[in-house]
């Protein structure tokens, strides 16, 4: 219904953004990441997404398009809602989260507030090889390749990690430089940290 919406920041108060559209206040449930970068009063965009239920419609907003996918495949996983995911995104940033989906951190998801250690590794099991081997989730529960071009081996540490960093929102060509002269006898984690430790400096 919604795909984004682009306005001013009329209020903010944890967890929650409300955005100013031509006179209208759209209330959207929201992380701490995403309200690190809001201003009251000044211009905000926030990918959106809808939840519907019996008793009530619930607006969440998201700073990227990356957030909103991984907010959209954490509340596909069996008992994990909206509320619980908005608290896991709210513990790390998008690119740390996806990393620690990946290599099977559990610590780094407990660590979210109402989170223990059964959500963690049901999280992790049915995510881990969707982000692994680059999908996102879309609207309507479906998958598509994280980018263009991409193949994955399994087992096969470079094609993992450039898949990795596609769902993290990385381009190709990005990620081809983040990954050139990287030592691939380390772990994969080691591997996508150092990559985007490249991409990080200014």
């Amino acid at each position: 219904m919604f795909y984004y919406l682009n306005g001013t920041v009329a209020h903010v108060e944890p967890y929650l953004a409300v955005i100013d559209c031509g006179g209208v206040g759209y209330a959207c449930r929201t992380t701490t990441y995403t309200l690190s970068g809001l201003k009251k009063g000044d211009k905000g965009k926030l990918y959106t997404y809808l939840n519907v239920r019996e008793d009530a419609m619930e607006l969440y907003g998201f700073a990227t398009q990356e957030e909103l996918n991984l907010f959209q495949q954490l509340i596909s996983v069996s008992g994990v809602g909206p509320k619980a995911a908005l608290s896991i995104l709210s513990a790390s940033t998008p690119a740390n989260l996806a990393l620690s989906i990946i290599t099977g951190d559990e610590k780094a998801l407990t660590c979210a507030q109402g989170v223990g250690k059964k959500i963690a590794q049901r999280v992790i099991l049915e995510l881990k090889d969707k982000l692994a081997k680059g999908q996102t989730v879309i609207s309507g529960g479906g998958t598509v390749s994280a980018g263009p071009g991409l193949t994955v081996i399994p087992q096969n540490k470079l094609s993992e990690a450039s898949a990795a960093l596609a769902v993290l929102g990385y381009s190709q060509s990005e990620i081809n430089i983040a990954l050139k002269d990287v030592d691939m006898e380390q772990s994969l984690e080691q591997i996508i940290r150092q990559a985007l430790k490249k991409m990080m400096k200014p």
